[in-house]
């Protein structure tokens, strides 16, 4: 993950979760729904929140993209093909 991207999902995931953990303690391989009881309404904020703050356009993800996002991995992986920030 690039070091901007993963601070910002891990930011954003931490901000929308029920139960409070800090970004530096979420795994990125985790399944966010299972793992930390990411609802969908909150998954919907908090891709919204992340690409706001990345600068992607929410609108070049496809709904089978989103469904895709089931770690904070997936989320940095897919935000970073849109991003001008270079690994």
């Amino acid at each position: 993950m690039q070091p901007d991207t993963e601070t910002a999902v891990r930011e954003n995931l931490s901000a929308v979760l029920t139960t409070e953990i800090a970004p530096e303690d979420l795994d990125p391989d985790l399944d966010m729904a299972g793992s930390y009881g990411l609802t969908s309404l909150n998954k919907v904020l908090f891709l919204t929140s992340v690409c706001e703050e990345t600068g992607v356009d929410l609108g070049h993800f496809t709904e089978h993209d989103l469904a895709g996002m089931r770690t904070l991995r997936d989320v940095a992986a897919a935000l970073s093909r849109y991003t001008d920030k270079a690994v």
